[in-house]
């Protein structure tokens, strides 16, 4: 009896381990591959920020989420056609973006850039002096002698891309990806757990209802 009843509570055990586990294992999982994406840097063009060859959380956005600074995952598939580009948030829709050869107002208002790569601000290109238009956005690389960004397309809607074009930014911080990883390991490993006592106390019913056989007093003499 005792071991029905130990078994019994081991199939109850694993009724409520098994299906939290795989709630919380997909809710984790599922969180973060719909927020989230990884990306590998595939040029120096973000150097000193990012170098090539790392690696990045990427963090899924919409258009209307986009802010000056943020360093977005783009795709411009008519210029780019090797595919998405990660560069740097300069200008939004409606801002006056002016560069005099080395330092770049926006608005009117000098815009500080600690993250750029030492050496000249824009090799390469001259001035410029440009309205954004609506639905798009500038952006620069942060290593500007090493970057095929908005500065070389000036004549195509001021150098700008379309907001919709942004795959996302990236993530600086590390909480809430790790948080939903941790989920979903938490919710295999209760799982696994729930589906080892769930076996457990199938043996265990399965030795209770095996009938015991009586030994003959004479077996023993023998």
């Amino acid at each position: 009896m005792q071991q029905q009843g130990a078994g019994s509570g081991l199939r109850v055990a694993a009724w409520v381990l098994v299906p939290l586990g795989l709630l919380l294992a997909v809710g984790g999982i599922g969180y973060f591959f719909t927020h989230y994406q990884g990306a590998t840097v595939m040029s120096e063009a973000m150097a000193p920020t990012y170098r090539q060859g790392d690696r990045l959380v990427i963090e899924r956005i919409d258009a209307d989420e986009v802010r000056r600074g943020d360093v977005v995952l783009v795709d411009v598939p008519d210029r780019y056609q090797g595919g998405p580009v990660l560069q740097r948030v300069i200008g939004m829709a409606g801002d006056h973006v002016v560069c005099d050869g080395n330092r770049i107002t926006v608005n009117g208002e000098p815009v500080e850039e600690p993250y750029l790569m030492r050496g000249e601000v824009n090799p390469g290109t001259g001035p410029y002096d440009v309205r954004v238009p609506d639905g798009r956005i500038f952006l620069l690389g942060d290593h500007r002698g090493n970057s095929n960004d908005s500065r070389f397309f000036l004549n195509e809607q001021s150098g700008s891309v379309a907001a919709s074009g942004v795959l996302g930014r990236v993530n600086e911080g590390v909480a809430a990806p790790a948080a939903s990883g941790t989920l979903g390991f938490l919710g295999v490993l209760l799982a696994r757990v729930g589906i080892g006592l769930g076996i457990g106390g199938y043996v265990a019913r399965r030795r209770a209802r095996r009938p015991i056989t009586a030994v003959p007093p004479w077996s023993a003499a023998q």
